[in-house]
């Protein structure tokens, strides 16, 4: 018997977790779990294994994660990183009854006949861990691979500046970039052979080039991640911090529950069929916030409900949910039954619990009162020189996209940052939004024309834009 390896994709936050199970034993490791456990339960019953332990990298900012929910089943030993300082350390187990052990570096501890080393690998923040796994049981002397967590991706690094971008910790960047220059000396020592399972893909925050492949191995990234290429640290530490993406709001929260405490779940919120009707009740109310979610913008600019978010069921829809709306709120979706699930996962996943009702899209179109619509505009239909004396520009992009070409007199406020800053935006006339694609723009178009602005979406792709070629 070998050892049973499953990595679990978490496709709207573009996340793994890993199960490792042992199966001579029947006992399994769960490696940077969410918070809704039940479907790497699943997994395990299904392959005749038992979750005896759970374990992750780091304490993350992206997602809520499920070792508390793990803990308060008394069965499975949860393995903490010790290292790191007394600012990075766990706070939720202690005067806990929960069974807690904390990891140094180079601390082992098995799984059946699996062998599980901590590395301490600093960098993306200071406590972070990777664990080397040797498969004993399969008669192995080294190991098969490396959990790398937040450290190395396929193709990138994970980032090093969120402690000061995304928790406040200012002047942590640069220190930060030298300890992850260390860590990669570490990882480079490794053998070629040696696998790399990262805790993210495509489409994650946590780094600026994350490959879409799923696994790596030590040798190919040594050979092609241009991260990874320095010859010295002080181009390295140049090079990691230019160009990364404006982190979520809600990665600060994230933070401080995973330190503090994560809300036990139990099961998952079961949000209500309702009539479109109840919906405009409760929004006009000012209880609610309603999040459409219909997977074509030009159907929302087209008519929905007034004062509505709107957030794309998809890769996006946690990035603007946590960047939108207050976690306390009571959140109505519009989308139909089969895909509540998935929604209600989502949004549990980075703490947003308060799910009360939902209403198909079909019942939209079927509402008189489902009347409320928003301009859009074709970026190639825009003219050369858009007037800034009449509109506000917003563009919704990041810094450094905005610092390659934008239009001019433009006002740049990341799509992310934007519910924050939204007093920078001058009320005397009405507003343009654009970002790459229009998909950014038409979530912060919803949200301008939630807040009072009279909005018009520029839709399309900014390449298309007539007076890019004067700008270039």
């Amino acid at each position: 018997a070998v050892m049973f390896f499953r990595q679990v994709m978490d496709q709207e936050l573009a996340q793994y977790a890993y199960v490792l199970g042992c199966q001579r034993t029947g006992e399994a490791l769960i490696i940077d779990p969410g918070r809704d456990i039940d479907r790497y339960t699943e997994i395990a019953k299904e392959e005749g294994l038992c979750i005896v332990a759970a374990t992750e990298t780091h304490i993350h900012a992206d997602f809520l994660s499920g070792l508390r929910e793990f803990a308060e089943n008394h069965q499975v030993t949860i393995y903490l990183s010790g290292e790191g300082g007394d600012d990075c350390a766990y706070v939720w187990p202690k005067n806990s009854d929960y069974d807690v052990r904390e990891l140094k570096d180079n601390d082992e501890f098995m799984i059946g006949n699996i062998c599980i080393r901590a590395l301490h690998t600093p960098g993306h923040t200071p406590e972070h861990i990777s664990f080397l796994i040797t498969d004993t049981g399969g008669g192995a002397t080294e190991p098969i691979g490396i959990a790398s967590g937040d450290f190395v991706f396929v193709g990138d690094l994970g980032r090093p500046d969120l402690l000061e971008t995304a928790s406040g910790l200012s002047g942590a960047q640069d220190p930060s970039a030298r300890q992850l220059y260390k860590s990669t000396e570490r990882f480079l020592a490794l053998e070629d052979h040696l696998q790399v399972w990262p805790g993210h893909g495509a489409g994650s925050a946590c780094g600026k080039a994350l490959g879409a492949v799923p696994t790596s191995t030590v040798g190919y990234e040594r050979k092609f991640n241009t991260a990874l290429g320095f010859k010295n640290e002080e181009t390295f530490v140049r090079s990691i911090l230019v160009g990364q993406p404006a982190p979520p709001l809600y990665f600060a929260r994230m933070k401080e529950l995973n330190r503090e405490g994560v809300p036990i779940l139990g099961t998952l919120p079961a949000p209500k069929l309702c009539a479109i009707e109840d919906l405009i009740l409760q929004s006009t109310a000012g209880h609610a916030v309603i999040i459409d979610t219909r997977p074509d913008r030009k159907q929302f600019m087209a008519g929905h409900v007034a004062g509505s978010l709107y957030a794309p069921l998809g890769i996006s829809f946690a990035m603007i949910v946590g960047s939108y709306v207050d976690p306390a709120a009571e959140i109505y979706l519009i989308l139909d039954e089969e895909r509540v699930n998935l929604a209600v996962r989502t949004l549990v996943r980075i703490g947003y619990d308060n799910i009360v009702g939902f209403t198909p899209p079909s019942e939209l179109s079927s509402s008189r009162l489902v009347n409320h619509t928003l301009p859009r505009v074709e970026f190639s239909d825009l003219g050369a020189n858009v007037c800034v004396d009449e509109w506000t520009i917003v563009d919704v992009r990041g810094e450094s996209e905005f610092e390659t070409a934008h239009i001019p007199g433009a006002l740049n406020i990341a799509h992310t940052r934007l519910a924050s800053r939204i007093n920078e935006v001058p009320r005397g006339k009405p507003v343009m939004t654009y970002c790459r694609s229009g998909n950014r723009a038409s979530a912060a178009t919803a949200l301008l024309a939630r807040e009072g602005f009279e909005v018009t979406l520029v839709d399309g792709a900014f390449q298309d834009w007539a007076g890019l070629r004067q700008e270039l």
